[in-house]
């Protein structure tokens, strides 16, 4: 007996809502499960979880004053909500180019010199970066000219400071400090952006004043956390030889031999510090 076909078209998606139902609502779960299980990939599956947190997702080790904690190694800076909240995951979209302070907000390159000036400060080194001045802002110049881009400059105003600027005079002119809310731009000024004496390879690694693209990092470089030893081993009483094997224990490579750079768990590397 042949069916209707409106019955025989309701049966054939019947028959397909059962097979998907079985293939992607049964078969595919527990194929992944099974795939969280294999040796290797099973601890990144259930999340990597230790008693304090996640090796996966970065975490702060600073104290109620939100200062850093002497005897732990610190972890890179975060842009993700107040730092390492996974549910705002994102980078801060701010380029090179982002160089001039605003109200409430400190531009990429300031940012990036106060970074520097207090990793510096924290582990005794020196903390000077190209572009940046003495008290952590960017040395950047709003460059006024006679004629717009060319002739001699007539006023020089240091865009982020409003106390004494980091150079007295620029090509003869006295440099002026920035007021408040003044967009020098708007008013005709060429920002100028001034290197200074600042070595060319700075002493504080770059992974410690930037964030990283998902501001979740886990993991420093192997340069930063070699910049920390002397200060774990001091706050400690431990050996540098000894912090610097334990970096080493927890150093991986690049992914497949050649992909990305080395990298240190930070979290795991704190609780080996602890003997956890």
């Amino acid at each position: 007996m042949r069916l209707p076909a409106w019955l025989a078209q309701h049966l054939a998606a019947l028959r397909a809502l059962l097979v998907l139902t079985v293939v992607l609502g049964l078969a595919y779960p527990l194929l992944l499960v099974g795939a969280g299980r294999i040796p290797g990939l099973s601890d990144k599956a259930t999340g990597s979880m230790t008693p304090v947190g996640s090796t996966l997702i970065g975490q702060s080790f600073t104290g109620a004053d939100g200062d850093p904690v002497p005897g732990y190694f610190q972890s890179r800076p975060s842009a993700a909500g107040d730092g390492y909240d996974p549910t705002a995951t994102a980078a801060s979209n701010l380029g090179p180019e982002d160089v001039v302070d605003t109200p409430g907000r400190a531009s990429l390159l300031t940012q990036v010199c106060a970074r520097s000036l207090a990793v510096g400060e924290l582990e005794g080194v020196d903390g000077r970066r190209p572009y940046c001045t003495t008290d952590g802002v960017g040395a950047v110049l709003a460059v006024f000219r006679e004629h717009g881009f060319t002739g001699p400059v007539t006023r020089v105003v240091s865009v982020n400071q409003t106390g004494t600027p980091f150079l007295a005079t620029y090509q003869g002119v006295t440099v002026e400090p920035a007021q408040t809310g003044q967009d020098y731009r708007a008013l005709g000024a060429v920002i100028t952006p001034v290197r200074g004496d600042a070595p060319a390879d700075p002493v504080v690694p770059a992974d410690a004043v930037t964030a990283s693209g998902s501001g979740l990092d886990p993991d420093i470089s192997p340069a930063y956390a070699d910049l920390q030893v002397p200060r774990i081993a001091r706050e400690r009483g431990l050996d540098p030889g000894r912090v610097r094997a334990l970096i080493a224990e927890h150093t991986t490579g690049r992914a497949l031999g050649f992909l990305g750079e080395p990298g240190v768990n930070v979290l795991e590397l704190n609780l080996a510090l602890d003997g956890r």
